[in-house]
């Protein structure tokens, strides 16, 4: 423990490193202090009793996990970081269907500053859509808007489009003057925070008799090996052994030397959970909406309605296809084994060339198929567990995921600035890699 403390120390002796930590919790503190202030015309008690209520509740509580509290609270941070996920989401799509913007994208820096333009206009876009439908939801339940109409409709979309700007913002300052990615920076904090009052809640649960103590116990012991779990498969890899072939340049002899490169059980890391649960919200908003102006078609509200049989098989189906999609985008066979060709390298027993880009692809395929089963089951198991045996879940698998996917490549990162400056990693057990094999 004292060799941890101290390992841990050395956090804070990186001058580099500390200004990143604060500027990164500095900004979550601005998010977290918007997550509070809330849209005027809003009955606040009433709202409280909406989300706790069985019509609304599951919707409200699924969207609330990705605003960190902010939609419970129907604050100015309302939309969170989800609309400019959503946009990213749809530019990657794009990027890849429509040649010039392929074209664009390789263009080096100022492709991907003009990809990037485009997605803070497609985010504006989904923001306004998304902030009106919300209005237009929470008008209709009596008693939670002060003076509905025109007005509170036209200051709600103002507010929550501008707040969600602004969180994009605060995103793309992590990125570039912080730790971690920006996003799932700000979805890990709105997920953390909720910590304290779930543990209050189940110590409480226990004191009143309303839960086993056993059964808070075996939650526990459940939730440590989850997390466990967890952990050991975001760490598992196949090492792809590469040969290099000695060349002689005048006196000296270079390569003869072997190499591996890492292809991890689960490639994407948290992406396609946040890409899966932020798409998702886009069918649950609009039919809420349409139910609304359509009680006849309430029945779709419920179809995919937080919990039901197709939400999850929806889920699923997201969480597989983003799995591939991603993996797909961040590692390109043709192109690498392009690369190993001509650093004069050869995996064993394998063509250069083409063969190489076709091993690559079986072994992302096959390694690809259980990490995106193994991310949709988790987004199930724990759900499942609570509908079918009224078990208590503190958080779903997908807050868990989220949690340590990217609490273990922030520790990445800093292990690596600690590393290249002459100080031994904050863990002792051996040095953490990043999310694909940094």
């Amino acid at each position: 423990m004292i060799v941890l403390l101290k390992n841990f120390k050395n956090i804070f002796l990186v001058s580099e490193l500390r200004k990143k930590l604060a500027f990164t919790f500095g900004v979550l503190a601005v998010f977290r202090f918007g997550a509070h202030i809330p849209v005027p015309g809003i009955n606040l008690s009433a709202l409280q009793a909406l989300v706790g209520s069985k019509f609304a509740g599951g919707l409200l509580a699924y969207l609330d996990l990705f605003s960190g509290g902010a939609l419970s609270q129907f604050a100015i941070f309302a939309l969170g970081i989800s609309p400019y996920i959503s946009a990213s989401i749809m530019m990657q799509l794009l990027t890849i269907m429509v040649p010039s913007l392929e074209l664009l994208s390789k263009e080096g820096e100022y492709g991907r500053k003009i990809i990037n333009q485009y997605t803070r206009y497609l985010t504006l876009g989904l923001s306004i859509v998304q902030g009106f439908m919300l209005a237009i939801f929470i008008e209709s339940q009596p008693g939670v808007v002060l003076n509905p109409g025109i007005g509170f409709k036209f200051l709600t979309v103002l507010i929550l489009s501008v707040g969600a700007l602004f969180v994009m913002w605060l995103g793309e300052q992590i990125n570039g003057r912080g730790l971690g990615n920006g996003s799932s920076i700000i979805i890990f904090a709105g997920i953390v925070v909720s910590l304290p009052s779930a543990v209050i809640k189940l110590i409480s649960l226990v004191k009143l008799g309303q839960t086993d103590p056993l059964i808070a116990l075996l939650l526990v012991f459940v939730s440590v090996a989850v997390i466990g779990l967890i952990v050991f498969l975001e760490k598992g890899e196949r090492r792809v052994v590469v040969q290099y072939a000695k060349r002689v340049v005048g006196h000296k002899v270079y390569g003869g030397q072997s190499s591996y490169i890492p292809l991890k059980v689960n490639p994407s890391g948290v992406i396609p959970v946040i890409f899966a649960s932020t798409i998702i919200q886009i069918p649950m908003m609009l039919f809420n909406s349409v139910a609304v102006k359509f009680p006849s078609l309430k029945f779709l509200a419920e179809l995919f309605g937080y919990g039901g049989l197709l939400f999850y098989v929806l889920q699923s189906g997201l969480i597989i296809f983003f799995a591939f999609f991603y993996t797909a985008i961040i590692f390109n066979p043709v192109e690498l084994a392009d690369n190993i060709r001509k650093s004069g390298g050869f995996i064993p027993g394998i063509r250069p060339g083409k063969r190489t880009s076709e091993f690559f692809d079986y072994l992302l395929t096959r390694i690809g198929l259980p990490g995106a089963i193994y991310l949709a089951s988790l987004a199930l198991v724990p759900s499942l567990l609570q509908s079918a045996f009224n078990f208590p879940v503190m958080f779903s698998g997908i807050s868990l995921l989220i949690v340590i996917g990217v609490a273990m490549d922030m520790a990445a990162q800093i292990e690596s600035h600690l590393i290249e400056r002459r100080y031994e990693g904050f863990l002792t057990t051996g040095r953490l890699k990043g999310r694909y094999g940094r």
